[in-house]
Parts: structure tokens; C-alpha cells; sequence
């Protein structure tokens, strides 16, 4: 089982740590131009981070759907389904993207940022927009090879993507001098060429299985359906952590920018962490497929001391970085000198982060997604009462930022924790079959 796990969640953290890198490059680079565009990074980035987020139901939808159907010996279905899942991406990016560049100043706008960070929080939005179809397509074409049980072809696209992103964003940020929207455009760029990569590979799938290249209509329903209540479980996520930027753009333009740093590190470890969840979603579906009750619940636990002990192994690891790491991020005194409790503070939870990120990857396995969506209202409204004390009554310095990471890394992930914990000692949504 340590083998099997192993196999899918290492070449799985390779691919899944390219999308915070992206994020961690954008923000290394743009803040060695200063305070304010690292600020404007910060808003820009939760909104466009917030749009993409509430789609991860492609990929998380589609993931148990195919491994379930390969687990009972439909290799054909599995793929159609994968199919179909892309279909549903091309579309819902092209609308989403429209969208959100009509409303990119709107959507800065809501943040209460000043006019300095406005500006180029809004242009950056809008450009990262043209990205968003592309990004939607990975996520769906990912889903369809993590069910087929194959997590290192994603790592390879990820990787030349990855370094496609750096190259590209130091030619348009400082050759071009383009500032803060050359990240944009150079990640946009990168993007569109990993989709491009992932379409082929789809058709060359899809004609290895007979499964056909069109979309069929009862099949995109299914995924639009199965992955309505993986939105509202993202939806409650994202909700979180918009309200945690809110707080600190309250807090002020320095604190948002530390706060910029502290989360990127946060999403950072979440994604590093998550390859044991991608793990669990793969083997539980294909072992609920095949009617292995017995098999789930070792990949369970497995999985879980997988995921504790690399939680513990990376927080010790990055609390004793904590002095030094922002120094990556920026060179302004004033936001260096309020990051190192706060990241401690992340560091602290880290081992409860691994533990919740395996039992959401373990129940998204299964299909049991409307016990998440709404246990994620729950958890929610635990964290509301948090940020509006931190809010209220924390100190507009280092103190401030510090309470702020200690409620949603400790306080919220703590309420998740809690609510998936409960639902995993049991065994009602252990549902075998090749769909749920």
C-alpha cells in the first residue's frame, strides 16, 4: 500500500507544487519592485486564485468518476467521462474569463485598496484572465490521468510549464520593464501552452480506449451535477480566505503585503501536502469501483500517517527558515520585519494540515461531496467570528498580522479538521460501484 501510494503521490506533489511556484515566482519577482505592487499582487491574486479554486471540481469531479469506472473494468467509460470533463472546462472557461475581464476593477475595487495598489491590481487581473480557459483545461485533462492512475505525465508538463513561467516573466518584468502586469501576461503564456500539451494527450487516450473525441451531452450533465457540490465546498474555501485578505488590506498595505507572503507559503505546503490527497482520490475511487471496502480503508490509513508525519517533517523545516525565508519575497524592511512569527505560525500547523488535506482527498475519492459542502458552510461560519475579532481588535503591525495567520491556520483548518474527522470514523459514504 506504501508503494502504491508513494507511486502516485510523489510524481502528484511534483505537478501539484507547480501551481503555487507559479504564484511564489510572480510574487519573488514582483516584490523586489516594492511594497505596492506586492500588495497589488495580493488582491489580485485571491480573486484570480478564488475564480480558478471554485473550479477545482473539474479535476476533483473528474478524478473519482474515471478511477471508479477503471476500477470495474470500463477503461472506455473512464476515459468518455474524462472527455466530457475537458468539454465542460473549454466552456466554462470561455464564459468565466469574459466575465472577469469586465469586471476586473470592480472586483479590486471591493477590496477597499488604495488607488496605488488599485491600479495595477486591476491590470494584472484582467490579463490573468486570458490564462483562465487554459488553466480550467489542465485541471479537467489532470483529473482524467490521475483516475487512469497516472500522476507523472503531469509532473513532466508541470515542470517545462514551470520553468516556461520564469523565463518568460523576468523577459517581461524587467527586459520589457513591464512591471507587475508582464507577470501576468508571462504566466498567461506558460498556461496556454501546458493546455495545449494536455489536449493531445487526452486525444491520444481517447483513441487508444474508443472513447471518441465529442462531448456527449448526458455526460457533461453528470459532470456538471457530481461537481455542484464540489463548488460549494471550494466556494466556502475560498470564501475563507477572501475574508482573511479582507482583513488584512484593513490592516493596512504593509500588512497585506505580509500577508501576501504568509499565505503563498501557506499554499505552498497545502499543495506539497495535497499529493497524498490526490493519492487517496485515485485509490479510493478505483477500490470503491472494484468493491474493495478493506482497500479504502488502508489507503485511509496509510495516507493519514503519511500525511501527519510529512506535515510535521515540513513545519519543523520551515519554522527553522522562518528568520530568513522572506528575504525571497521582498527586500522592503518594514514587511520583512513582520513575517517570522507569523510564519512560525504556519509552521505550527502544518501537521493538522496534513491530516485535513488527506481526509478531504479521501472523501472526494469516495464521491462525498455534499457532506463537504456542507460541513464547509460550517466551518465557515467558525471562522467568521475569528477574523472579525482580529479584525476588530488586533494591532495594525506584526501583532496584527501574526493574529490573523494564527485564525485561519490554526482556528479554520482546526474547524476542518474537526468536521472530517467525524465523518471519516465511519463508513456510510464507503458507496462501491463503478459510479456513486
Amino acid at each position: 500500500m506504501d508503494r502504491e501510494i508513494l507511486r502516485l503521490a510523489v510524481p502528484a506533489l511534483g505537478a501539484l507544487v507547480a501551481e503555487p511556484l507559479f504564484l511564489l515566482a510572480d510574487s519573488a519577482m514582483v516584490g523586489h519592485l516594492g511594497a505596492t505592487p506586492l500588495a497589488a499582487l495580493g488582491i489580485a491574486g485571491a480573486v484570480l486564485q478564488t475564480v480558478v479554486g471554485l473550479m477545482v471540481f473539474l479535476a476533483y469531479g473528474t478524478t473519482p468518476a474515471v478511477a471508479r469506472r477503471l476500477g470495474s473494468g470500463d477503461t472506455r467509460g473512464a476515459v468518455a467521462a474524462g472527455v466530457d470533463g475537458v468539454w465542460l472546462a473549454a466552456g466554462l472557461g470561455i464564459l468565466l474569463a469574459t466575465a472577469g475581464w469586465a469586471l476586473a476593477p470592480a472586483l479590486v475595487d471591493a477590496f477597499g485598496a488604495t488607488p496605488d495598489v488599485a491600479a495595477p491590481a486591476s491590470g494584472y487581473l484582467a490579463l490573468s484572465m486570458l490564462g483562465l480557459p487554459a488553466m480550467l483545461l489542465v485541471y479537467a485533462a489532470n483529473g482524467l490521468l490521475r483516475g487512469l492512475q497516472d500522476t507523472r505525465t503531469p509532473l513532466y508538463v508541470a515542470g517545462v510549464g514551470f520553468g516556461a513561467n520564469i523565463m518568460l516573466n523576468a523577459v517581461f518584468i524587467y527586459g520589457l520593464r513591464m512591471g507587475v502586469e508582464g507577470s501576468a501576461l508571462g504566466t498567461v503564456v506558460a498556461q496556454w501552452g501546458m493546455a495545449v500539451v494536455y489536449l493531445l494527450i487526452v486525444g491520444r487516450h481517447a483513441r487508444a480506449a474508443g472513447a471518441g473525441l465529442l462531448p456527449h451531452h448526458a455526460g457533461i450533465l453528470q459532470s456538471a451535477g457530481a461537481g455542484g457540490w464540489l463548488f460549494l465546498r471550494t466556494a466556502s474555501l475560498r470564501a475563507a480566505m477572501l475574508l482573511a485578505v479582507f482583513v488584512a488590506t484593513g490592516l493596512g498595505s504593509v500588512e497585506l503585503a505580509g500577508f501576501q507572503v504568509t499565505m503563498t507559503i501557506f499554499g505552498t505546503l497545502a499543495f506539497a501536502l495535497d499529493a497524498l490527497a490526490i493519492a487517496a482520490q485515485a485509490l479510493v475511487g478505483r477500490s470503491l469501483g472494484a468493491s474493495d471496502r478493506e482497500g479504502v480503508r488502508a489507503v485511509l490509513r496509510r495516507c493519514l500517517l503519511w500525511g501527519v508525519g510529512s506535515g510535521a517533517v515540513l513545519g519543523i523545516l520551515l519554522a527553522a527558515l522562518s528568520p530568513v525565508l522572506g528575504y525571497v519575497f521582498t527586500t522592503d524592511a518594514t514587511v520583512l520585519a513582520m513575517l517570522p512569527v507569523a510564519v512560525v505560525l504556519v509552521a505550527l500547523g502544518t501537521p493538522l494540515g496534513g491530516y485535513v488535506f488527506v481526509l478531504d482527498g479521501v472523501l472526494i475519492g469516495a464521491g462525498d461531496a455534499r457532506y463537504l459542502a456542507l460541513t464547509g458552510i460550517l466551518n465557515l461560519a467558525m471562522f467568521v467570528p475569528l477574523a472579525a475579532a482580529v479584525a476588530a481588535w488586533a494591532p495594525r503591525d506584526a501583532a496584527g498580522l501574526a493574529w490573523l495567520t494564527a485564525a485561519f491556520a490554526l482556528g479554520y483548518i482546526g474547524a476542518r479538521a474537526l468536521t472530517l474527522g467525524l465523518r471519516a470514523h465511519g463508513s456510510r459514504w464507503m458507496i462501491t460501484g463503478a459510479a456513486r
